[in-house]
């Protein structure tokens, strides 16, 4: 099989974004719903939900536990803010994803699982969305990953619509592998994800490999150490929904998304210095990065 193109700008700007006309409103923009996060982690869906909006979203919405709903809607006055039935723990609980259905059945795209935790309620809540989700892009991130071993069927009904975004880790378990086995040879780790679940994948790392259900396969090092850093998944995962609620195709999104989120670390990194500089800061380059690629609007 052949090797992984490079995601280079000529590449960028040979699959444009969708554009958008002056008088258009917010909904030309589509809608993003970004569920997950817990008690101990509620900042991962503020991550999430701010990257969407700078990648262009027009509307935003966030679903988090009911305990911590006022103050993640006081924190990003922007989004529309959803609380959730929670378990004892302060995780989303299975329970909730008759709500989520709904919610996301209006939205365009969806991000599920950053900030949350693997475990027997995070697997029930997406395996039960899946069966039952109807319309969005989707993208899985996080504690969504851990549910798809025993959902695949479910995920097949998104065939087409969905992204997910899997370190080596999360590689590893998704096909119940050794981390080595991954570490050893990414791409084809990311061939056989994506081939087994019917997804576009991400395999996010130093070099980003990006792979169709097809087998065909991009890498991105645009990156640098210091987007190695808590919440750059998160942010990752918000710049791909963005870009899927404007119209862009799952791949398009991807390989768009990944270049964005790695050139932002680049710009980061030479204005701060190679590390240190926080995930929060990430989305805000983001406009800047996609205007210079090409017009978001005619």
């Amino acid at each position: 099989m052949s090797a992984a193109e490079p995601v280079t700008e000529a590449l960028l700007r040979r699959m444009p974004l969708p554009r958008h006309e002056k008088g258009d409103d917010k909904n030309a923009r589509g809608a993003v719903l970004v569920a997950g996060g817990c008690v101990e982690v509620p900042g991962a869906v503020l991550l999430a939900g701010l990257a969407a909006l700078q990648a262009g979203a027009g509307r935003l919405q966030l679903a988090v536990c009911r305990s911590i709903a006022v103050p993640v809607g006081v924190a990003v006055p922007e989004a529309r803010v959803i609380g959730l039935a929670e378990t004892e723990q302060g995780h989303i609980a299975a329970a909730a994803a008759p709500v989520l259905a709904q919610r996301g059945a209006r939205a365009r795209a969806m991000v599920l699982g950053v900030g949350t935790m693997a475990g027997a309620e995070s697997e029930a809540l997406t395996a039960q969305l899946l069966e039952a989700l109807e319309g969005p892009a989707l993208v899985l991130d996080a504690g969504a990953l851990a549910a798809l071993r025993g959902c695949r069927p479910a995920l097949r009904r998104h065939a087409g619509r969905a992204i997910l975004t899997p370190h080596d880790g999360e590689m590893a378990e998704l096909l119940e592998i050794p981390r080595t086995a991954v570490l050893a040879d990414p791409l084809a780790a990311a061939r056989e994800a994506a081939s087994r679940f019917q997804a576009v994948v991400v395999m996010k790392g130093g070099c980003t490999r990006i792979v169709t259900p097809q087998g065909e396969a991009w890498e991105c090092d645009r990156g640098n150490v210091g987007l190695a850093t808590s919440g750059s998944g998160d942010t990752l995962a918000g710049i791909l929904a963005g870009l899927l609620a404007r119209g862009a195709t799952p791949l398009q999104a991807a390989l768009w998304g990944v270049y964005v989120h790695g050139e932002a670390g680049r710009r980061l990194a030479a204005d701060q210095g190679p590390v240190g500089f926080l995930a929060r800061m990430l989305p805000g380059e983001v406009p800047a990065i996609l205007a210079a690629l090409g017009p978001p609007h005619g």
